[in-house]
């Protein structure tokens, strides 16, 4: 088992990123259900949460069936992220994470999520603040650095251990990278070798397959990985990296009835927990991957997208159904 302080899950286990306007309850419910091990909210605005905004208190909604779950919050003021993090432990999640890794410039830029990390001694203070205001265990998701001038990681992650945070996921890339390039998994190695690093330290970045998975704990050595973007409409990633490991066989990829299945499922979730228009519109960004793989369906999915009620989403599914007993599409 993986203990990240008092909490225990299953070894290696498969963390599902927060990823803002992804990492919702009904993305999270299908990929729990295809093995996610662990997951985490959307991350939240500290400032949100103390204004009580109405987006950042709807992000705090965590249910049993996701459980092991964290809830993720960002923010530059130290106060402000102590006063959040004692309300997030309100929702009762397993875990406080705090994001030092956003890079995009709204949050980076005004020194919150991957922007801190221009001021390592500012990071230890707030980490600090926020495992003494909690009981629930504290981790923490970074970036390698800022660029590659100031790539301190190893540094980073033990004054992060020795103020109490509990387990440490790395991104491979540095905030000025965002998502371009390759991440460097040899750094992240670097800090899960290092003699004196006890926790437990996730990997993540670039891990769209379950030959990668492989390879990448084999190599690297981490205690689990963390997959974001190739989750996004394929919540199967989660089985079939877990199936390739203990079997070294490529699963199947899910039939076209249980596409369809799980499609209605995340689509239903979520007109229900966000409403018909912002639960249709942010559905918009799975369909591609939801049908990675058929061939011909690029005019279904140009419906799918245009779509505007879910409605006609069921009807257009309906039609993709049928358009696949017949061959049409494959």
């Amino acid at each position: 088992m993986v203990k990240i302080g008092d909490l225990e899950v299953k070894d290696f286990p498969l963390l599902l990123a927060p990823m803002e306007d992804v990492s919702d309850p009904p993305f999270r419910a299908v990929c729990k259900e295809n093995g996610a091990d662990l997951m985490y909210t959307e991350f939240i605005s500290a400032e949100g949460l103390i204004r009580d905004a109405a987006k950042s208190r709807m992000k705090l909604d965590i249910y049993d069936y996701e459980r092991p779950i964290g809830i993720q919050i960002f923010g530059e003021k130290i106060d402000s992220m102590r006063h959040a993090a004692a309300i997030a432990e309100e929702a009762n999640p397993e875990i406080i994470d705090i994001n030092y890794g956003c890079p995009v410039k709204k949050v980076a830029g005004r020194g919150a999520g991957a922007g801190i990390l221009l001021d390592i001694d500012k990071m230890q203070s707030m980490t600090e603040e926020i495992v003494k205001q909690v009981e629930k265990p504290v981790t923490v998701k970074t970036r390698l650095g800022w660029d590659d001038s100031t790539i301190r990681i190893v540094e980073v992650a033990k004054r992060l251990q020795d103020v109490g945070v509990k387990a440490l996921t790395i991104h491979g890339r540095t905030r000025e990278q965002m998502y371009k390039g390759v991440a460097d998994w040899t750094k992240i190695a670097e800090v899960k070798n290092h003699p004196d690093i006890h926790i437990p330290i996730f990997g993540n970045g670039d891990i769209d397959s379950p030959q990668k998975a492989l390879e990448y704990k084999e190599k690297y050595e981490v205690d689990g990985i963390m997959i974001g973007r190739a989750a996004i409409g394929y919540p199967w990633i989660f089985r079939e990296v877990k199936h390739f490991m203990e079997t070294g066989e490529i699963l199947a990829p899910p039939t076209m009835e249980e596409r369809i299945k799980t499609v209605k499922r995340h689509l239903n979730f979520s007109v229900e927990w966000k409403g018909d228009k912002t639960g249709i519109f942010e559905m918009r960004r799975h369909y591609t991957t939801y049908f990675k793989g058929i061939t011909h369906f690029k005019p279904f999915r140009m419906r799918l997208v245009e779509a505007m009620d879910q409605d006609e989403v069921l009807n257009i599914l309906t039609d993709v159904e049928e358009a696949f007993e017949k061959e049409i599409i494959l």
